[in-house]
């Protein structure tokens, strides 16, 4: 069984210039795990995650396996021919994943899952909509430009409406709230640090 594994990790190599090191480092840093975290979960010494990563070690299935052990991930994911979602740069509209929909909708770019830093959304708000009676507080910062339409926005005692053009930036610990109070749809492109929803 091994040898048939072996000929066909050489044959995906071959057939499809498949980066086996590329690959790892993008499935690592996914998870958001050091080489020498990888490493120890998976019992190798670090110098093996790196020289894989580096292609300089071409391993084994057995070896590959249980480096993969670590993650965890099956070899049918690794070498899934299509790329992992964090390796994607632009993304279409029909891309963008829809977090919440209704009258008021978030749509993120990039992947849901993964270890993201940074939060950036599309968000729309219908006439009337907002974002609840409760105040929002959570870790982080965040910010965005309101695109077309106006939008209420309370951040503790301070409140203002905002139109197209117009931004905002505060840090999320403060207690806030979002309230269209227009006859028209408002949008706003916003970033989110740490990611919240």
């Amino acid at each position: 069984m091994s040898s048939i594994m072996e000929s066909a990790l050489a044959e995906t190599n071959a057939d499809t210039d498949f980066d086996v090191g590329a690959r790892l480092r993008s499935v690592r840093e996914a998870r958001g795990l050091s080489q020498r975290e990888l490493a120890r979960r998976a019992g190798v010494t670090n110098g093996t995650i790196s020289l894989i990563e580096q292609n300089k070690n071409s391993p084994s299935v057995a070896s590959l396996k249980k480096v993969l052990d670590g993650l965890p991930m099956t070899l049918a994911e690794f070498f899934a021919l299509e790329q992992p979602p964090q390796d994607q740069v632009f993304f279409r509209a029909e891309e963008l994943i829809e977090l919440t929909k209704g009258a008021v909708s978030f749509r993120q770019v990039g992947p849901r899952e993964g270890n993201h830093k940074l939060q950036v959304l599309h968000e729309r708000y219908a006439p009337g909509a907002d974002t609840g009676k409760s105040m929002l507080r959570h870790e982080g910062e965040e910010g965005g430009v309101i695109l077309r339409g106006h939008i209420e926005l309370t951040v503790g005692e301070r409140r203002q409406t905002l139109g197209p053009g117009d931004a905002y930036y505060f840090p999320s610990t403060l207690p806030h709230r979002f309230r269209n109070p227009g006859p028209e749809a408002c949008e706003i492109i916003s970033a989110c640090t740490p990611p919240y929803l």
